[in-house]
């Protein structure tokens, strides 16, 4: 939360003198930035002016076929792995999560590619979602302990994040929070259960397929739909049971939204204008960094 997300919200200012930003969180980003607006409620911190959340869980009673990984045998033997590196190496990682759609994203090769021969189709987002990550220890066993297994970010004060207990229904940022009908990593009937949380106005839609392919779906590719109810029941079956589908993306539903947040436009900024200087051309050195094991 310091090195993240307040570490950028200090480095737009200096950028482009800008002391709002609308924020989006992405699955883990999600739950982060859920976090870090409640911390920044209770430092009275207005600097969000807008949430959007992306499939993201912060209700953790629910979290469907992940919880087969999530038992204390399970979570011992990967703490005691991640120990002896400092990390979770991100394959691994990515093979939990092949493993919930196994079908699709490993018999599938092995059926086509191995057994047939055949060369591997081209897929972008699959290629997109296999330059993965390292998950930091520390960090991975906190989240998965005290989100999976103990689900204490819903509890009042039942984590306290830099020295300040947290609640996020202290919460009154407008939210926009998206998910996906199909999604195997953040069921969407466990992501609704937010919508019951926050203080503040929110808004939910449900995008048709899955964790990446249903949030990564421009307007242009003209695939899909979405599901759109303004009520917001305790339930997610009855919000469901009232929504409309509507063909085609979600986005133009979030710019609607988002316009009464937003601000009005503003000319391009050229960077390195502000007060941090550039360190080099796009889309930067580290991208072509390797590790090798």
């Amino acid at each position: 939360m310091t090195d993240g997300p307040l570490a950028a919200l200090d480095a737009i200012k200096q950028a482009t003198g800008e002391d709002g930003v609308n924020a989006i969180g992405y699955c883990i980003g999600g739950t982060l930035l859920s976090g870090t607006l409640a911390y920044m409620a209770a430092k009275k911190d207005a600097r969000i002016k807008s949430a959007m959340y992306l499939v993201t869980l912060t209700d953790f009673t629910d979290v469907g076929e992940l919880s087969v990984f999530i038992d204390e045998e399970q979570l011992g033997a990967l703490e005691s792995r991640m120990k002896s590196q400092g990390y979770l190496d991100g394959q691994a990682m990515a093979t939990t999560f092949n493993m919930l759609r196994s079908n699709d994203l490993i018999w599938s090769f092995v059926v086509n590619n191995y057994l047939l021969g055949k060369d591997p189709f081209p897929f972008d987002l699959l290629y997109w979602n296999s330059d993965s990550t390292r998950m930091p220890s520390a960090m991975h066993s906190f989240y998965l302990r005290n989100m999976y297994q103990k689900n204490l970010l819903v509890r009042p004060g039942g984590i306290t994040l830099k020295g300040v207990p947290i609640d996020l229904r202290a919460i009154k940022t407008p939210t926009f929070m998206l998910s996906t009908r199909e999604d195997h990593i953040a069921p969407w009937k466990s992501t609704y259960a937010a919508t019951q949380l926050y203080g503040g106005p929110v808004k939910f839609v449900l995008a048709a397929s899955g964790h990446i392919a249903g949030v990564v779906n421009p307007p242009a590719a003209n695939k899909y739909s979405h599901f759109l109810n303004d009520t917001l029941p305790a339930s997610p079956d009855e919000w469901l049971a009232g929504t409309t589908q509507v063909p085609g993306s979600w986005w133009p539903v979030y710019a609607d939204w988002l316009k009464q947040y937003a601000g009005p436009q503003v000319p391009a900024r050229v960077p390195g204008d502000g007060k941090l200087t550039v360190l080099e051309d796009a889309p930067g050195s580290y991208v072509k960094a390797r590790v090798v094991e």
